[in-house]
């Protein structure tokens, strides 16, 4: 179906307008705003018969039916409304406590009678009435006919078209858009474009009903309810901000609308969770907000009020008592309750299944299975007429309680949510939607599904209890829907705790204090967070915090189980005895197998944490050496727990006091007992693993596994690295469940894990041929890549994805994992364009996976794909459209630090600096020692000249682990860039005291080589790099380093003509030269030490490889070099170290024109951090040119740039000063010349010179002989020095 934007024509004649909003305001059923138009519109059109018949309609919908006959009476003879008036007076009679029988077969009549010779206006009125009464078929009929009498009358197709568009059937509705758009042909009817919106939206076209609502309220500015319907789409579009606007533009013409105010409530409610500002005007408002407040009891004090008051204004009424019942069961008042829940049956309405439910629901709380269970049959058999879903989580919870199997429990929740979410398909998001999903219900689903998980995260490599997955997929839709809802935000922290997703619990948690820091139940979640993590003083300080805001959460078991942990953590035994034995006697402990909810609400806790008491406490006294006290303790959570689910959880426990007692018997013989499909399976099997190999010493396991079996045997061979004889138990698992698809993939696994990868790829292959195992192809096909194969894993993905199409979840994320794999092999072997469509697949099969509902795997697996389009785009410099893929990525997951990172990353290669630092201040919030946001956020700030700051962030990484070599050297390398490399001696001192060893580090020596070279002590630098040279972390970029000194030790410009001649016969000595061939010699022998793992780092291997041949000064090896940087550079668009080669290398043929073409192009491409060192080669070798040529000015502009990207480019300064010198400033020459000896750490004689030279020209007499005495200390024979400079200085102080 397409929707077709409106034309406006000419306006309505006025009549229509008031006609169009009296209809309007009874079909939304607003009687009373019905009433008063009405009311108007007769004073307006001298009581118009028309009027006089709507307002008489109204007053009969509020049931004032004696003045609504009055009002009909009057009308009854008038031709047109003679035929609807009738039919209104039968309406009327009707609707009395005492019909009269008689009047109404004689009114009856009189329409049967009149309906035959009725002109069209009488039909249309009469199909208009019927239509308000929702008897659409009749008002059809009546519709249909006056259409025919009047030849097509507009205003009867605008009526039948409603009439379509409101019947709820497709058949009807499709043609609806037909019918509007033939009544708007002539004039834009105000009531047609309102039922031109409403089709629209039955259709979802949420956004061309908008536009279609923009037009009215332009056209006809004092309609309201077009407002009002476009804050309902406004909502629909999930645009919460523009619903809000609209709301209040609404109360600006009606202070007291009605809509407007329940819009305000409900956003505060649902966005910003402020119980307090929200203003209950509506009793729909009312019990919505019931539903979404967490129980607040605030709310649920309310709410209860205000039904009660409707009670007693309606007695007798089901539903009132129904609801007043399910208020006092939130308040935990299950007797007054069940007294509501039966009000219905005793106003003998045995109808009320809704008041069934609720007590089914009492007598299960209450413990009454038995009436619960017969009632819950009766109810089954007509489960038609309620809610499933409710029904279905009834069942469950009465599964529960009988200690029926967790499958069984899990399926029923399950059933439950897929029929509570599947009567929302369809609904856009309003007042209807929010009713319907009803967050309490959902989140106390959740609570069932979390009764079946075990409390603690699972073990490292152990998979998470599957129904945290349910919750985890409920859960984020409450949240995105309602996400001021705290109780749902703290249970999806939960979730995510139990999942073993720490971090994304912790940000979780943190967001739900922010914004109510007195929320106690996520202060403890805290704790028990901060005490997995070995944290005790920050767990104690959430305990802490915890009591200050709530001194009731002493009464919380809960509290005193976790203070307990802390104290035995720190040894501190007796004092957690006596905390654990204060929670015992609370209320709410010793319940056996019951959900643990106590009379106050505040202390409720889970079965497994009432589990953990006990437990905590047999452990505690055990180690304080009171085993008797312990063993009574444990046997009182034998009896409390029999029966349930945490049973396991005691008997593994009792099992690790048998083994403390020694008795390895006993505790093997308890943990037989627990069987696969059992909780804590695993659990016991490991123990078992344990107990056979580290207490019996049983080392040869495979001779045992009829008494072991094999899941304990796996156990045992994969947490103690015995791959090889895991093979072998895999395989003999596998032949007696050859479907087991887990196995087969972990046999792969463990060949390649013993380096069998030809075994691994003939295993998998063979497997694929069964077509039993088909999902072990991405397996094979990812080692396929890994060992290089490329064509054979393309033949592999290819193969895999030749299916027909299908729409299927499973299959679709299947597909998206091959495609992106694929787009990755097809990148390794340049196949760029295939790579593109891959990606392009991907993009439309992710499309097929953007469900509402999708679970978080699914919105995993987008952000994986998003995240991998944007770095293929990142590599092939395509920087926007990465930015916008990396985007979408957290769109999908909002906490993925590494796409954060990538982001920010790419962010500074942009040179968006803020966007980066936003980035890493989000990373930073949540993880405040991330190495990476934090050396970005240092890089930021050093390039915005905010030193402190910069200094401060490394200072935090570097106090704590002074020897972290990676971010020493990042810090070198940014000081250098802020001229302050002074500094980094400090952080070099902290390292090398911080362990004895770390002067034999290569990190260390790699990083004080950096220092050194950068302060213009090449020698030394080579002997620190020399060190770190065979390290695989360091060593490459070691080498690396070493090449460049070895090929410019001096850091001059090489190519540059400048300072060619100076020091001529230093530079032209033998010496030198065969100085210069050996280090040449050196650093090609070093070239065959670098093995590049990536595509760059080849191509800036063979950019060194030919800066070797220049650097014998031979032409033909120049011109050699020459052709292989142009051919890089043609391959490369835009590649700097390649241009600036070039040119280089024409300098050195003395071809300066093409080299400065070269070099003009990089002057004129934006800086990047990767590129920095070879623009700042590019700058100043150009800058030479310019110097060379006199074009001072242009220089001057390179020169400054390269200062702003480097404060420590003594080069830079140097060639400052030389164009001061020229100028006879000689006064700024100095300035920059000792710039430029400052930088080079006072090393470099030649910039003495200068300096000295240029001091004795601005009469620095004494500062000329100070630095002709550093020059001659170092250098002893430097020429000239002594008789230009120093002589004549002294000559000058005496005169």
């Amino acid at each position: 179906m397409v929707y077709k934007p409106l034309l406006l024509t000419p306006r309505c004649p006025p009549y229509a307008f008031p006609q169009a909003l009296i209809k309007y305001y009874c079909y939304e059923k607003y009687f009373n705003h019905a009433v008063n138009a009405a009311a108007a519109a007769q004073k307006k059109y001298s009581n118009d018969a028309v009027y006089t018949f709507f307002h008489a309609y109204g007053n009969l919908t509020q049931d004032q039916i004696q003045e609504a006959k009055v009002e009909l009476d009057t009308i009854r003879d008038h031709r047109e409304l003679s035929l609807c008036t009738l039919m209104a007076l039968v309406y009327a009679e009707k609707k009395k406590t005492n019909p009269d029988r008689e009047v109404i077969q004689e009114l009856d009549a009189k329409v049967k009678e009149d309906r035959k010779s009725a002109p069209p206006k009488s039909l249309y009125y009469a199909g208009t009435f019927l239509w308000l009464l929702g008897r659409n078929d009749k008002a059809r009929e009546y519709t249909e006919r006056m259409i025919k009498l009047s030849n097509g009358s507009k205003e009867g197709l605008i009526l039948k078209a409603w009439i379509d568009v409101t019947s709820g059937k497709d058949v009807y509705a499709r043609k609806a858009g037909k019918y509007f758009d033939e009544g708007l042909k002539e004039r834009a009817d105000v009531f047609a474009m309102m039922g031109k919106a409403q089709y629209c939206e039955y259709h979802q076209i949420y956004s061309g009903a908008l536009e279609i609502i923009n037009q009215v309220i332009v056209s006809f500015p004092v309609f309201l309810p077009a407002l009002t319907k476009k804050m309902k789409l406004l909502l629909s579009l999930q645009d919460w901000d523009q619903t809000i606007d609209v709301a209040h533009r609404l109360l600006q013409k009606d202070k007291n609308n009605l809509e407007a105010l329940r819009m305000l409530a409900l956003h505060s409610l649902c966005r910003d969770g402020n119980i307090i500002e929200v203003e209950l005007t509506h009793f729909h408002t009312f019990i919505l907000s019931f539903h979404i407040c967490g129980r607040n009891e605030k709310v649920i004090e309310q709410t209860f009020r205000m039904v009660e008051r409707a009670f007693s204004l309606a007695q007798g009424d089901s539903d009132l008592a129904t609801e007043l019942g399910y208020q006092m069961v939130l308040q935990g008042r299950i007797k007054e309750a069940m007294k509501w829940y039966k009000t219905p049956f005793t106003n003998r309405d045995h109808s009320s299944v809704s008041a069934l439910t609720g007590m089914i629901h009492c007598q299960l709380i209450e413990g009454n299975l038995e009436d619960a269970e017969q009632q819950l049959e009766f109810l089954t058999e007509f489960q038609q007429s309620i809610g499933k879903s409710e029904l279905l989580y009834l069942r469950a919870v009465l599964a529960m309680k009988r200690h029926r199997s967790q499958e069984e429990v899990t399926n029923l929740l399950n059933d439950a949510v897929d029929a509570h979410f599947s009567s929302l398909h369809g609904l856009p998001l309003g007042v209807e939607y929010l009713e319907k999903l009803n967050p309490d219900f959902l989140l106390e689903i959740v609570k069932e599904y979390l009764a079946l998980c075990p409390a603690k995260p699972p073990a490292p490599g152990q998979p998470a209890a599957p129904q945290l997955q349910h919750c985890a997929t409920v859960l984020d839709k409450v949240v995105k829907i309602v996400p001021g809802l705290l109780q749902a935000v703290f249970l999806l922290a939960k979730v995510k705790y139990q999942s073993g997703d720490i971090d994304a619990a912790q940000s979780t948690l943190q967001h739900c204090l922010d914004q109510c820091p007195s929320h106690a139940d996520a202060h403890l979640l805290m704790a028990q967070i901060h005490l997995l993590q070995g944290n005790v003083r920050l767990c104690s300080q959430s305990l802490e915090l915890c009591l200050s805001h709530n001194f009731e959460i002493r009464d919380h078991p809960l509290y005193h189980l976790i203070k307990a942990q802390t104290k035995k953590k720190t040894g501190e035994l007796t004092e957690a005895i006596q905390t654990l034995q204060i929670a015992m006697n609370l209320p709410g402990v010793r319940r056996a197998g019951s959900s643990s909810k106590s009379k106050n609400k505040k202390s409720e806790l889970s079965s497994a944490d009432c589990v953990s008491v006990f437990l905590e406490l047999a452990e505690a006294l055990w180690l304080n050496e009171e085993q008797h006290e312990a063993a009574k303790v444990m046997q009182d959570a034998i009896n409390e727990f029999s029966g349930t689910p945490e049973e396991l959880r005691v008997t593994i426990a009792n099992a690790d006091l048998a083994l403390l007692r020694g008795d390895t018997e006993l505790a093997l013989s308890m943990l037989r007992n627990i069987t696969p499909e059992q909780p804590y399976y695993i659990q016991a099997k490991e123990k078992m693993a344990d107990i056979y190999l580290n207490h019996r010493k049983e080392k040869r396991l495979e001779q045992n596994t009829e008494i072991l079996g094999i899941t304990t045997l796996l156990i045992c061979m994969c947490v103690y690295p015995q791959p090889q004889k895991a093979i072998e138990a895999y395989e003999q698992a596998l032949k007696k469940n050859p479907k087991d698809g887990a196995l087969a993939s972990k046999i792969g696994k463990a060949l390649v894990k013993t380096h069998h990868y030809i075994k691994a790829i003939n295993y998998y292959e063979e497997a694929l041929k069964t077509e039993q195992q088909n999902f072990l192809r991405y397996d094979l096909a990812e080692l396929l890549m890994k060992m290089k194969q490329y064509e054979r894993c393309e033949r592999v993905l290819h193969d895999a994805l030749a299916h027909e199409p299908v729409n299927q979840l499973p299959v679709l994320s299947d597909d998206c994992r091959y495609l992106v794999l694929l787009a990755k092999v097809q990148n390794k072997v340049e196949k760029t364009e295939e790579s593109i469509l891959s990606l392009q697949r991907v993009m439309l099969k992710r499309m097929q996976l953007e469900q509402p509902d999708a679970v978080p795997m699914q919105k995993q697996l987008a952000a994986e794909i998003c995240a991998e389009i944007a770095k293929h785009y990142t590599s092939q410099r395509g920087y926007e459209r990465a930015v916008k893929f990396y985007k979408e990525a957290l769109v999908y997951c909002e906490t993925d630090r590494k796409v954060m990172l990538e982001l920010a990353c790419l962010y500074l290669t942009l040179g968006e600096t803020d966007a980066c630092q936003e980035q890493c201040n989000v990373i930073l919030k949540n993880d405040q020692f991330n190495e990476d946001a934090t050396l970005m956020l240092a890089d930021i700030m050093l390039r915005k000249e905010n030193k402190e700051k910069a200094v401060f962030h490394f200072q935090q990484l570097l106090e704590r682990t002074p020897d972290n070599y990676h971010i020493l050297s990042r810090l070198i390398e940014l000081m250098r860039r802020a001229g302050k490399l002074e500094d980094a001696s400090r952080f070099l001192d902290m390292a090398e005291k911080h362990s004895s060893r770390s002067r034999f580090d290569p990190g260390f020596n790699y990083c004080r080589g950096l220092h050194l070279w950068y302060t213009g002590q090449p020698n030394d630098a080579l002997r620190h790099f020399n060190k770190a040279r065979k390290d695989n972390d360091w060593g490459q970029n070691a080498v690396y380093n070493m090449i460049e000194i070895y090929l410019n030790p001096d850091n001059d410009t090489v190519g540059g003509e400048l300072f060619e001649t100076l020091d001529g016969e230093i530079g032209n000595s033998t010496e030198k030269q065969e100085s210069e061939q050996l280090a040449v010699r050196t650093a090609e022998k070093l070239l065959k030490e670098l093995k590049p793992q990536t595509q760059s780092g080849h191509v800036q291997l063979r950019i060194l490889e030919n800066y070797c041949l220049m650097a014998t000064k031979q032409k033909a090896n120049i011109e050699k070099a020459l052709s292989v940087f142009t051919d890089i550079a043609n391959n490369e668009k835009d590649h700097v170290p390649a241009l600036l080669a070039m040119a280089t290398a024409y300098m050195m043929l003395k071809q300066t024109p093409r080299a400065r073409n070269q070099l003009k192009r990089v002057a004129k491409m934006s800086w990047s951090i990767a590129d920095a060192d070879e623009f700042e080669k590019s700058w100043l070798l150009l800058a030479d040119i310019y110097i060379h040529s006199g074009k001072y000015e242009m220089a001057l502009e390179l020169l400054n740039k390269c200062i702003s990207h480097n404060k420590s480019c003594s080069k830079a300064y140097e060639y400052r000063g030389y164009i001061m010198e020229k100028e006879q400033s000689f006064r700024d020459a100095a300035l920059n010349y000792e710039m430029a000896w400052k930088h080079g750490n006072q090393t470099n004689p030649t910039i003495g010179y200068k300096l000295a030279f240029n001091y004795l020209k601005a009469k620095r007499y004494v500062d000329a002989i100070d630095v002709c005495h550093k020059v001659l200390a170092a250098h002893p024979n430097y020429p000239r020095i002594r008789k230009d400079i120093l002589d004549k200085a002294r000559a000058s102080l005496r005169s």
